[in-house]
């Protein structure tokens, strides 16, 4: 083993035993996790156990089980047996702890009971990003993704998911019959035998279609006609695949484009994103402080009745309008061939016949007004515009927000290419630290409490690249 590095022999004693403090760099991560956790106020931020119990078997400090929390989801290590064995072996974290080493029960009770603290903690971080004037650009991204719960597919139910399993034990017990018969008439000799497994198939089936129609009924007792067994909060949702889903929970983050810090975040079970511009422009604003905010998000966000919200709360939002006309689709005039004269209150078709306005309807509680033109009758471009006697375009009351909309974004197109240079890499770094199964708890709440903590995770990672240890050591404890 000449002309190698070689290594102290293990048996070898040591005079003057070393300082665990020696094994852990002044440039490490941990002291600066130590010194964040050591300058929070846990009983304020709704931690429980800070004040000991006067009897009874001595408690971790709250302070001490965030600390290894924090480390193990910033090491991708958020399995709490996993950090029950950090914890024993792992010199960051005995260096960290005092060498406290809590067993897996109480490191994933401690995240189970705080939730509320765990997630004001992520919010005090945001504080602390603030108060340095890192969002000083007045623009935040939005965006949500798809994160798969631990529920399975096979154990989420809707009512059409129920229908195609029942019809499929229904066919299944309907070839194991003909599988029955078939044997009495041309295997007599094997006939018991196989018609005592084919039967046993058969009563299982059975006992899963009895199952199943217990599912049904439960489903008519939904709010939203969906069941999942394992994780009752976890829905089925839509992915950009064509055909494709998953169960779990679409998680919501506003970003900050200067630095990339998520200055917000929500976890949520409705699988769409058309209810959330509002709510996430409104959190992001408290977030960063910044009153005269602007938002910009894609097309899964667009919403008349969103829009017209953010626009009342002074906030100045950049969503594109998605082409939807069935007209379009159909080789016809779509609504945006129609141009609308706001001095007239007029619509002028391509034909350049002025359309006025000829009654008010209300449809999914919008007041629409309808524009049509009598010319249509003998236009000679009605095969192209319209099927019917006349063509009606219909206008929303506060459209004029959704135009003046259109118009900021036709002046700024860079704004999509930054919204997706934004606030899409954060969800794959993200991903990729959870790994294949994403999610480990269960319910809303509690997956709600660990999402703060990959955010948290990713907010101080994010920090540490730009501040450095030393600076962001100081920072954290003025």
């Amino acid at each position: 083993m000449k002309r190698f590095i070689q290594g102290s022999d293990r048996t070898q004693g040591i005079l003057l035993p070393e300082q665990l403090d020696d094994y852990v760099a002044e440039e490490n991560t941990v002291r600066v996790i130590d010194v964040f956790v050591d300058e929070l106020d846990l009983a304020t931020l709704g931690f429980a156990g800070v004040a000991p119990a006067n009897t009874g078997r001595p408690a971790y400090h709250p302070g001490d089980l965030l600390k290894i929390y924090i480390y193990g989801y910033l090491n991708r290590i958020q399995s709490s047996r996993r950090l029950e064995r950090e914890a024993q072996r792992n010199i960051e974290l005995m260096w960290l702890t005092g060498r406290l080493t809590p067993d897996f029960k109480t490191i994933a009770n401690f995240r189970k009971d705080n939730g509320t603290g765990i997630r004001n903690v992520c919010r005090q971080f945001v504080l602390l990003c603030r108060n340095l004037d890192l969002f000083t650009q007045q623009l935040v991204a939005i965006d949500g993704s798809k994160f798969k719960a631990v529920n399975n597919r096979d154990r989420n139910f809707t009512k059409a998911k129920v229908q195609a399993r029942m019809q499929q034990i229904e066919v299944s017990i309907e070839r194991y019959l003909s599988m029955l018969d078939t044997a009495d008439r041309t295997e007599p000799a094997e006939a018991p035998a196989k018609a005592a497994r084919l039967q046993d198939k058969i009563t299982l089936l059975k006992e899963k279609m009895q199952h199943l129609k217990e599912v049904e009924v439960r489903l008519q007792d939904a709010p939203d006609q969906q069941i999942s067994l394992t994780d009752p909060d976890a829905r089925s949702m839509a992915t950009s695949g064509r055909g494709t889903g998953m169960v779990g929970y679409n998680v919501q983050t506003a970003v900050d484009t200067t630095y990339h810090l998520i200055v917000a975040h929500e976890v949520t079970n409705i699988g769409n994103d058309r209810s959330q511009l509002a709510n996430m422009s409104e959190q992001a604003r408290k977030a960063t402080g910044i009153e005269k905010l602007a938002v910009v998000a894609d097309r899964g966000y667009f919403s008349g009745e969103e829009v017209l919200a953010c626009d009342q709360a002074g906030i100045t939002a950049y969503v594109p309008k998605p082409l939807t006309s069935g007209a379009k689709a159909d080789g016809r005039f779509g609504k945006q061939d129609f141009v609308y004269m706001p001095d007239r209150d007029e619509y002028r078709c391509p034909a350049g016949h002025p359309m006025t306005r000829r009654f008010a309807t209300v449809e999914h509680g919008l007041t629409l007004n309808a524009y049509a033109t009598p010319e249509c009758r003998r236009c000679l471009l009605k095969p192209q515009c319209t099927t019917g006697p006349e063509r009606r375009i219909k206008r929303w009351e506060h459209e004029a927000v959704i135009d003046a909309m259109q118009e900021r974004l036709s002046k700024a197109p860079d704004q999509m290419r930054l919204r997706r240079q934004t606030v899409e890499h954060p969800f794959g770094t993200l991903k990729a630290w959870m790994g294949a199964t994403h999610f480990l708890t269960k319910t809303l709440d509690r997956v709600s409490t660990e999402m703060s903590l990959h955010v948290l995770a990713y907010n101080f990672k994010r920090l540490l690249s730009i501040l450095g240890t030393e600076l962001m050591m100081k920072l954290a404890k003025a």
